[in-house]
């Protein structure tokens, strides 16, 4: 089976899948596509007893696709524009100082606390596994992921102020995440002795700031150019060649790839960009191009997630320590958030109950599940892909089914 044929059948089952739900379940996107896809391998594996000849097809599917760089390096880059692009300007800027603190400092503190807990939690199950892959999987669970979030939010009824804080920070810490990920692996690969905190400080600084300052930069060029013509279909080509483009210079010079797609998303996104240098077809058609790229590679996402439970190793312990994990990182989340939101709440008039919503708001997706993949077999990856798994189902079928009632019921109260 070529690559062509893996696009297509993915395409086809997205497709079919998202009839299903559409036309029956009536759930949004992100968890009815979810939730079918793991109906569908589940049946698939018993099917298996009878005739392997669909779950040889599956697995060769999922085996062939490297899902890491397929999310990572590219369909990452495409989401976080067009979410971005999207996104209230106005009122990210008003909220950008509690968005800024819980994409950086939330991060930084719940990948701490979850490292240790679970540490301590994966010893008591007769795991031995060092602190350092412990902080790893801290790192990878910490972020919360905007594609899954900015789906459910959507038809949740969260306030505006509310959601313009969880899809801030779900655009932004990913690629914190990421980055402190990818540093805390380099200290696990090269050992602790060799890394000086200063070469963490430049990794760091080179990532983040470096990313931002890439995103920028592409955001004012791409809108001279868009300045200068009026013509909507190269006006919408030239925004696809923006995120190409920025991201192939990201990966060149190691900069943060998610981060300059991001900033280059919000700066076209920003209303006075767009009334001056678009016109309000042109503003049509770019909306619309990226609202569909934006579905297409959610819907194919969605169904890879689903199908990745074939490449695990579900042993019984794996399974204790992901459902032990679950309670742990949404207590991790809570207090990671608890003083950033304490002192931000009376400047900026705080909905009630901020910390509980965007706890359990705050969703695990794809990019944790990219994450543990790149582990290696020394750093335990086929526990932590079972633990992340757990907790990336549970965030997307339970929480993100939940979050509408939550909202409503404290409304209410």
């Amino acid at each position: 089976m070529d690559y062509f044929s893996i696009i297509t059948t993915l395409v086809v089952l997205a497709a079919l899948f998202g009839y299903i739900n559409v036309r029956f379940l009536h759930l949004p996107n992100t968890i009815g596509l979810m939730l079918i896809t793991i109906v569908f391998t589940l049946a698939v594996l018993g099917l298996s007893y009878f005739d392997t000849t669909l779950l040889d097809a599956e697995r060769y599917i999922i085996t062939t696709i490297d899902f890491k760089s397929v999310l990572l390096d590219v369909m990452l880059s495409f989401l976080l524009f067009a979410g971005a692009l999207h996104t209230n300007f106005e009122q990210l800027k008003v909220q950008r100082w509690p968005v800024f603190v819980f994409a950086t400092l939330g991060v930084l503190v719940s990948t701490f606390l979850v490292g240790t807990v679970m540490f301590y939690v994966l010893q008591m199950l007769g795991l031995e596994v060092a602190y350092i892959y412990c902080l790893l999987f801290g790192a990878l669970i910490s972020p919360t992921d905007p594609i899954a979030v900015l789906g459910i939010l959507k038809q949740a009824g969260v306030p505006k102020k509310l959601e313009t804080k969880i899809v801030g920070e779900s655009l932004f810490n990913d690629g914190v995440g990421v980055v402190v990920f990818l540093t805390i692996f380099q200290i696990a690969t090269l050992g602790g002795d060799t890394v000086s905190p200063m070469d963490i400080v430049v990794l760091f600084g080179q990532e983040v700031i470096g990313g931002i300052a890439l995103g920028l930069l592409l955001g004012w060029v791409t809108y001279r150019f868009l300045k200068s013509i009026d013509d909507y279909d190269i006006e919408v080509i030239m925004t696809l060649a923006t995120v190409m483009a920025g991201t192939a210079i990201a990966h060149k010079f190691h900069v943060s790839a998610p981060l300059a797609m991001v900033t280059a998303g919000l700066m076209v996104g920003m209303d006075t960009v767009r009334h001056s240098a678009m016109s309000e077809v042109t503003e049509s058609y770019v909306d619309k191009f990226w609202e569909l790229i934006d579905i297409l590679l959610n819907t194919i996402l969605f169904v890879l997630i689903g199908m990745e439970m074939l490449v695990l190793s579900f042993e019984g312990n794996y399974i204790v320590a992901g459902l032990l994990a679950i309670p742990i990182i949404l207590a991790c989340r809570y207090t990671s958030l608890l003083l950033p939101i304490k002192f931000f709440e009376k400047k900026l008039d705080f909905v009630p109950n901020t910390n509980l919503i965007m706890t359990w708001g705050g969703l695990r997706g794809g990019i944790s599940i990219a994450l543990a993949l790149g582990l290696t077999e020394v750093m335990h990856r086929d526990l932590f892909l079972v633990i992340t798994y757990v907790v990336v189902v549970f965030s997307i079928l339970i929480q993100g089914l939940t979050v509408g009632k939550l909202v409503n019921r404290l409304k209410k109260d």
